[in-house]
């Protein structure tokens, strides 16, 4: 008997509901029952989640577990080029022989059962890590986190809260109260929380959840601070000072994440060189991303491409102050974005730092926001706009006038993920 492919598979489950978004855990168990219950079999977790910096938090952490021997699995979305990529067995990507058998399984055993995408796909990540041996399990909320499909781990060994903004208000509410009361959903009975710099309103939101489930706080500012000093990360905590070499991961905004992981690791009772190795040897793809080869970098061998997904008000502040930090050069945008998202707050920081901005569909995306409407806004905010057809002509039309050129791909994971599949 043939195996169908895990493409075929997942294309099986998008009928299984009728919401790509149903934030609700009573399908999760359901179906974990089904399977055996794998999600309390897996490997001590650390449960990361956020609104900006969980990737990048949690590709860290990573790093540094597996800068001193650790082996560890991890899960995190959406995925970029191809689905596997959400999924990581002991530090490498799931393989397709492995994917699809346990997607197959779970499907079976869910009978057909009413049950969204990212749900039966995190119960086959869960399958996954029960069955493969390793050291720990990195598990990223997918949206929100009181009733996320990764929420099901009643004693997480850690879970971490990465700074709360203004993202998904029709899932998660309209205020940053609002919005950080579902991310601290994740916070357990007793388990610390790592808690990166935060608004105001948010950190007592935290606070009060913590307090609840006496929790203990291990927040920024407080029990451990992060900064640049003289080119070099220093971290203090009240067990001494690291001095590191700056993030790898480009952007001040790293600093923050790159605090939370050397907290989280300290916790974890990690020293000086599990540390390094995060702050040295993360890699996580269109987050300020440089690309150095494929065919888009030899379409444009003098121009300098930047590939980033951020999405939100916050990303585009942080954004902007990165590419503040770069040496001068001509800056152009080539952004797409989503429908669902808040454009205009996500372009005006970057106004200041762009000549220009091609507005872009985003290809193969039912939700994308035309490029004529992602202009318009782009006007608004003070930029010189052009709508282009395809990212090949926006780059086309920059490098024809300046073919040394910086160009930032940005506005959407979505478009990162055709980028990153169109340059191999």
């Amino acid at each position: 008997m043939t195996r169908d492919t895990s493409d075929a598979i997942l294309n099986r489950m998008m009928a299984l509901h009728p919401k790509i978004i149903d934030l609700t855990l009573d399908r999760m168990w359901r179906c974990l029952a089904a399977v055996g219950d794998p999600h309390l079999e897996v490997p001590p977790v650390i449960h990361v989640a956020g609104t900006n910096g969980k990737g990048s938090t949690q590709a860290m952490i990573r790093a540094g577990l597996e800068a001193v021997g650790q082996s560890v699995h991890a899960y995190t979305s959406p995925h970029l080029a191809r689905f596997h990529e959400r999924i990581r067995v002991a530090g490498e990507i799931i393989s397709e022989e492995l994917l699809s058998s346990y997607l197959d399984d779970v499907y079976e055993a869910n009978g057909g059962g009413s049950i969204t995408y990212f749900e039966i796909t995190t119960v086959a990540a869960f399958l996954a890590f029960a069955r493969q041996p390793a050291d720990w399990t990195l598990l990223e909320v997918g949206l929100g986190g009181r009733h996320d499909a990764t929420n099901v781990i009643g004693r997480p060994e850690l879970t971490i809260i990465t700074k709360v903004d203004l993202d998904h208000q029709q899932f998660l509410g309209e205020t940053i109260p609002e919005i950080t009361y579902q991310k601290a959903g994740i916070i357990k009975q007793g388990v610390p929380v790592v808690v990166g710099p935060q608004h105001e309103a948010a950190l007592e939101v935290i606070e009060k959840e913590a307090m609840r489930f006496s929790a203990p706080v291990m927040a920024y500012g407080q029990n451990w601070h992060v900064g640049e000093e003289n080119g070099r990360l220093v971290y203090r905590d009240d067990n001494g000072l690291f001095d590191l070499p700056l993030p790898n991961l480009r952007g001040p905004h790293q600093i923050g994440n790159a605090g939370m992981a050397i907290a989280a690791l300290r916790h974890l009772g990690f020293g000086e060189d599990a540390c390094e190795g995060a702050v040295t040897r993360a890699f996580w793809p269109a987050r300020m991303q440089r690309l150095k080869k494929g065919p888009l970098v030899e379409r444009a061998p003098k121009a300098e491409l930047w590939l980033d997904g951020g999405h939100n008000p916050a990303a585009g502040k942080a954004l902007a102050e990165t590419l503040r930090g770069l040496p001068k050069r001509a800056t152009h945008l080539i952004c797409g974005m989503l429908s669902t998202k808040d454009v205009v707050g996500y372009l005006r920081p970057l106004a200041a730092e762009a000549e220009s901005l091609h507005a872009v569909a985003i290809p193969g995306e039912a939700a994308t926001l035309p490029a004529e409407d992602t202009a318009e806004a782009a006007r608004d905010v003070g930029f010189d706009t052009k709508v282009s057809a395809s990212l090949d002509e926006a780059m086309a039309d920059i490098l024809a006038a300046e073919p040394d050129a910086r160009i930032l791909i940005c506005g959407s994971l979505y478009l990162a993920g055709a980028v990153l599949r169109e340059n191999g």
